[in-house]
């Protein structure tokens, strides 16, 4: 399957990413190798294969969540650059 360069040029728009002369062409030719790889495996007849629904046996062995301050609100707000009160004043990093 051949990538257009129409089809970058969305895939970027969508991804939020910007690719120019040399970047653009490396990421066709590598687009174009996944579907390649793709393909092959679309070649593998897997009619008789189960679904691997987990990748391995082993059980998650968790330990007991015990509730307990490790660290006071005078402590974590000590060393802050700004703070206000009770929290971390930050730059704001989103725009309406």
């Amino acid at each position: 399957m051949d990538i257009s360069t129409e089809t970058i040029d969305h895939l970027a728009h969508l991804a939020r990413l910007e690719f120019k002369g040399a970047e653009k062409a490396g990421i066709k030719a590598d687009l174009e190798k996944i579907i390649g790889f793709m393909d092959k495996l679309r070649e593998i007849d897997t009619k008789d294969v189960e679904p691997l629904i987990f990748m391995s046996d082993e059980v998650n062995r968790l330990r007991e969540d015990v509730p307990q301050i490790t660290v006071t609100l005078e402590e974590a707000l000590r060393n802050a650059p700004k703070k206000d009160s009770d929290y971390f004043r930050i730059p704001k990093v989103l725009d309406k």
